[in-house]
């Protein structure tokens, strides 16, 4: 009997479990034994695997988290860890696997793809900072969620006529606060990517308040440099105004998947499978416009990013 592997790795993401529900009901209509390994590569380092079937991942495709669960291994990048893991696939003759994670996770993969694993690696993470992919699993969900928050501080921000500044994550990439920030109509958006002009962003911030403004939403990704705290501090001592700080976390990264992000996690499992039934895949899967496609992993890792620009347009001419 053919078997495939799946586990989640790194920061879990919503729609993981959509993902992992197609995943085993493709690949059991394939003709395949499904094994859920816990715990991403930690638990294939310890030999936690179980057999999944179709019931095991019913009820599962609107629940945020990972049934699977997950962990961030630094066992797994050494040569003893990697062997381990080697062994935990062979013990349980299985000899494809699928990954579902962050660029850690793909890195992973792209590790037991050199060693004869065929690996076929599914972008799921809030970030959205896997350049090969137009979007990935969890991300949408994020949004939305940092845009429901945005929209009940706006409420408490006007009501007491201060500056709010917003953190989202995001890590060293800042789609979750460009996509929220402008869909949520903040004033001013702060991203990794683009150098920050204190100066200048106080300047507007008295231009708008002269002008009748009773209140600013500021949206900081966390990778940025200036610190959320550091940041109002020098708003207020350059323009006397209140400023606030909100911190979402973690809240970003839980909750019930959008449409969208079930979506796309259902349709890069199902993709996933079809990719395994042929031999030696080393592939990552994405999207471009509506089109799910593959590219090997090393190509997937090398992508360079280059919407941030254009964004940055519209948030200075709507902002």
């Amino acid at each position: 009997m053919k078997r495939i592997g799946v586990l989640t790795s790194g920061g879990d993401s919503p729609g993981m479990n959509a993902c992992i529900r197609a995943v085993v009901r493709s690949a059991i209509s394939s003709g395949y034994e499904v094994y859920g390994i816990k715990r991403g590569y930690e638990g294939l380092i310890d030999g936690d695997i179980e057999k999944l079937v179709t019931s095991s991942v019913a009820d599962i495709i609107h629940r945020g988290g990972t049934i699977l669960q997950t962990a961030r291994s630094e066992r797994f990048m050494t040569e003893d860890g990697l062997n381990k893991a080697i062994e935990s696939l062979k013990k349980c003759e299985i000899d494809k696997l699928v990954v579902i994670g962050g660029d850690g996770s793909l890195r992973g993969a792209k590790k037991l793809a050199e060693m004869g694993i065929s690996v076929v690696g599914l972008p799921g993470t809030i970030d959205n900072d896997l350049a090969y992919t137009d979007m990935t699993i969890g991300f949408d969900t994020a949004v939305n969620t940092a845009l429901h928050a945005i929209g009940n501080i706006r409420d408490t921000s006007s009501s007491h006529g201060r500056i709010t500044i917003i953190e989202v994550m995001g890590r060293a990439c800042g789609d979750i606060a460009l996509y929220a920030g402008l869909a949520g109509g903040a004033e001013t958006i702060l991203v990794p990517e683009v150098d920050t002009d204190v100066d200048e962003m106080c300047q507007k911030l008295i231009t708008g308040m002269h002008r009748g403004k009773k209140h600013s939403l500021i949206v900081r990704a966390e990778g940025v440099k200036i610190s959320s705290e550091d940041l109002a501090k020098l708003i207020y001592e350059k323009t006397g105004l209140e400023t606030k700080v909100v911190v979402l976390g973690y809240i970003q990264r839980g909750g019930s998947p959008t449409a969208i992000d079930r979506i796309l996690a259902s349709r890069m499992g199902i993709h996933a499978v079809e990719l395994l039934n042929e031999e030696n895949v080393h592939k990552a899967v994405g999207i471009r416009g509506d089109d799910i496609f593959s590219m090997d992993i090393d190509e997937a890792l090398n992508a360079n990013k280059s919407n941030h620009v254009d964004f940055m347009k519209y948030c200075d001419i709507l902002c």
